[in-house]
Parts: C-alpha cells; sequence; structure tokens
C-alpha cells in the first residue's frame, strides 16, 4: 500500500532562510510534505500587493507575512511558572535573601502534580511565543526521581523539543544530593531520544563543594555531556566561590574538568578577563537573561568586553518564555552602554546566528529553512511596511518583526498554533489544572519556614 503524503502548501509568506550568517527573505509560496520543506516557489511581491496574485483556495494564505525559524529558549526555570503573587515574606533586599526566602522555599514545596502542570503552562506559553526548543533547568528537590521524565512527557504532549537537566546542589543535604546527581545520570543515559536531549545541571558554585563536582566529572568526562549551571549571576557566587573554595567559580569548573563546546553557563555577569579566556578555550556559551537580571538587581555586564569567540545566547531564566524579548533588550542595553548603532546590530547579529550553531549542537536537523529542512517555523504578524531584503532584516528584526504578537508555529509540519489559536490543546481545561495546583502550592508556601 503506498503511504498517502501529508502535503501543506502555504502561499504568501517572507521566508527568511539563514545562509552562510546572512537572513534572506524570499516571498515564496512554501510546499510542506510529511514534516519538511519540499519545495520553495519564489512569487512577486509587487503582485501580492497589487492584489494581481490569486491563492489556492486549497492553500494557506499567510498575507505577506514574515517566517522565520522557530524561537528558542536557552535558559528557562519551567518550575517556577506557578509563583505568580506568591506571599513572600522575609527579606529580599539581595540577591542570596530572595533565593533563600522564595526560590529555594518554593522548590521544596514543589510535586509531581505541580511539575506537571508548570510545564504544561511552560509550553503553552512558549508555543504562544514561537518557542518550540527549550532548554530547561529544573528543581523540585522533593520530588527529584522522575522529575524530568515527567517534564519530557509534556513537551513530548504539545510537540516541543527540549534539552533537560536537573539542578545539584548541596545546600539540601547529601542525600538529596545524590537523588540529584542520579536524576541526571538515569535521564542522560535512559531518557534521550530525537526530540528530547540531556545536559547534567548544577546549581551554582558556591552551592557545590567539590566532592560534588568530583562526581560529576567522571560522567562528563565518560559521556562527553555538558554542563547547564549558573556562573556569577550575583557577586556572592564569586565571593562565596573564593571564601570557601579559594578559587573563582569558573576556575573551580576549569579543574574540575567541567567545561566544554556543549556546556551553557548562565548569566555570566561578575566575570573577569580570566574568565572569559577560560570560557573561550573551552567554547562554552554564555546565555543572558536581561529581564531576570534587572528584577534581582544583580546588575549587567559590559558586553564589549567579552570576547567574540564566546557563544552568546538568549535565556528567560523563568521569568517569561519569550526570548526574543531578552533578545531585544540586549540590543537595546548594548546601546544603552554607548555603543554605536553599526556595533550593536553587530553584536546582535553575532547573538542570532551564535544560537543556531549551538542549538544545532544537540539538534543537528533544526531549520535554516531551505528545501529538504524540517519544516519548523514561526509566523508573525508583521507584513513589511517597506523594502525587505538581507542586508536590512535586522532593522526590520528589531523594530518591527519583535514588536508584533506570533500569529502561527508549525513544527515538523504540524500546526502548533495558527490564527492565534493553540490546537489540539484545551486550554480551559488546563488552565483550571493550572490553577488548582497554584493554589495548592500557595498554601504550602505560606506554611512553609
Amino acid at each position: 500500500m503506498i503511504k498517502k503524503q501529508n502535503k501543506i502548501k502555504i502561499t504568501n509568506a517572507w521566508l527568511c532562510q539563514v545562509k552562510d550568517k546572512s537572513v534572506i527573505p524570499i516571498f515564496a509560496d512554501v510546499v510542506i510534505v510529511d514534516g519538511k520543506i519540499k519545495e520553495i516557489l519564489q512569487q512577486d511581491f509587487s503582485e501580492f500587493i497589487s492584489e494581481k496574485k490569486i491563492s489556492d483556495e486549497k492553500s494557506i494564505d499567510a498575507g505577506g507575512r514574515v517566517v522565520t525559524i522557530p524561537n528558542v529558549n536557552f535558559h528557562d526555570h519551567f518550575y517556577s511558572r506557578l509563583a505568580k503573587g506568591l506571599n513572600v515574606t522575609g527579606d529580599t533586599s539581595n540577591f542570596y535573601s530572595i533565593l533563600k526566602n522564595l526560590w529555594w522555599k518554593l522548590d521544596l514545596a514543589l510535586d509531581l502534580e505541580m511539575v506537571n502542570a508548570s510545564a504544561q503552562m511552560a509550553a503553552a506559553e512558549s508555543i504562544r511565543k514561537g518557542v518550540t526548543y527549550i532548554f530547561d533547568h529544573h528543581a523540585s528537590p522533593s520530588f527529584t526521581r522522575g522529575s524530568l521524565e515527567t517534564i519530557a512527557k509534556v513537551l513530548k504532549e504539545f510537540d516541543l523539543r527540549g534539552v533537560l537537566c536537573f539542578e545539584v546542589s548541596n545546600r539540601n543535604g547529601s542525600e538529596l544530593t545524590r537523588q540529584a546527581l542520579e536524576e541526571n545520570e538515569t535521564f542522560f543515559k535512559e531518557f534521550q531520544t530525537e526530540g528530547i536531549k540531556a545536559l547534567y545541571g548544577l546549581h551554582a558554585s558556591f552551592t557545590l563543594e567539590d566532592e560534588t563536582l568530583k562526581s560529576v566529572s567522571k560522567f562528563i568526562d565518560e559521556f562527553k555531556c555538558g554542563i547547564h549551571i549558573h556562573l556569577c549571576e550575583d557577586k556572592a557566587d564569586k565571593e562565596l566561590s573564593l571564601k570557601n573554595y579559594k578559587k573563582n567559580p569558573a576556575q573551580r569548573l576549569v579543574d574540575h574538568g567541567l567545561l566544554n563546546e556543549k556546556s551553557i553557563l548562565v548569566h555570566g555577569i561578575h566575570l573577569d578577563e580570566n574568565d572569559y579566556n577560560l570560557i573561550s578555550e573551552f567554547k562554552s556559551a554564555i546565555v543572558y537573561n536581561p529581564d531576570s537580571n534587572l528584577n534581582n538587581s544583580v546588575g549587567i555586564p559590559n558586553y564589549e568586553l567579552v570576547p567574540k569567540s564566546i557563544p552568546i545566547l538568549c535565556g528567560t531564566d523563568g521569568m517569561h518564555a519569550d526570548p526574543v524579548n531578552s533578545f531585544k533588550k540586549l540590543f537595546l542595553l548594548h546601546r544603552h552602554q554607548g555603543n554605536s548603532y553599526a556595533k550593536s546590530f553587530d553584536w546582535i547579529k553575532k547573538i542570532y546566528f551564535d544560537q543556531i550553531n549551538f542549538v544545532q549542537r544537540f539538534f543537528p536537523d533544526f531549520t535554516t529553512l531551505q528545501i529538504g529542512d524540517r519544516a519548523d517555523f514561526v509566523i508573525w504578524d508583521y507584513v513589511p511596511p517597506a523594502p525587505f531584503y538581507s542586508e536590512n532584516f535586522f532593522g526590520h528584526w528589531i523594530y518591527g518583526i519583535t514588536e508584533r504578537s506570533i500569529h502561527s508555529v508549525m513544527q515538523k509540519g504540524k500546526f502548533l498554533m495558527r490564527d492565534f489559536e493553540i490546537q489540539e490543546i484545551d486550554e480551559v481545561t488546563l488552565n483550571k489544572e493550572i490553577y488548582a495546583q497554584g493554589t495548592r502550592l500557595s498554601e504550602k508556601f505560606m506554611n512553609l519556614a
């Protein structure tokens, strides 16, 4: 029996292909067969504008909108999603106190049902922001075993791809540390698939003892796994690491053999020249999360001091699900630091392509919207109001595209969201379950010391 092909044709689309560190917009009709781009039929935009072009009734009309590669969130915290409106007591005047009186209390309160609801909320939010690839950094010490599998199942349910890990920390005692180590290693060895990959999750240098890092190092060396860790988010990380271990956080990671080209170093605010040289040598990436940094008042790095050899990625740190918002904020902060438009545009171009190169280390088939690629893309609710071509793509990106909503999202030829509506997910029922678990968490949180 001949298998019937699943064919979709999208017309009147500004397809923004990626090639040789350029984004090349082509006005075209796109034919998708069995989840891959089969044909790209270039069209005349002037005919579309003059209403001379008639769409095939069986096709899906993009209406002149811009189509880009999917968005990627390189640092999320799904477990934070139910924390909205929590009654936080205790000091929150500095970063360490925020951790102690909010996040370290919250993560201990999480159970299976809360983790599942948090992941579902994050998945739905991500789709609405055009994010179909997510690097999540998870923590639920009271529900460690099976937590990553729980999140992976949600990602699969929503047809998303992810890179997961569990946060290892010595702050909760030896037994919970051991469980966190085991969760990372079990998930890495037994649960990776085409769409779900794994990293080794670590909290931050100042909560990790040398013996723990030695244990992680053995696994990293044997399985060539990368780490996902907070690095110098606040001055406390460097100060406490120097006090307790006589070394800067970056140096500790190098000395334990934990940096490699798959390692993600999150925040990287309080780094010096030697730190940058170490990170660059091992080809690890820094993930910036400007919204979270501003919210926690931990500072902003001088971006011009960061070597161009270090891959720069965008994350949200769990504050929201929109890394493109982070991307735009990085551009504005770079300008705010006195850099020229030319320098700031060069910097965000570098970030745009760094992100593609890095995600391809985990998913080599990450699309660049060429014929034969996976049909993963975002349709923005943006029709270019002025000429649109490769040389001015990033001007449209920063000042136009990123200001608009996501119209539709496709993953491997399947619409996850179409005409602003998430497909195949009952959001009313989902929101009721999320509320039930959020209420449980709020009540439990209030009773914690």
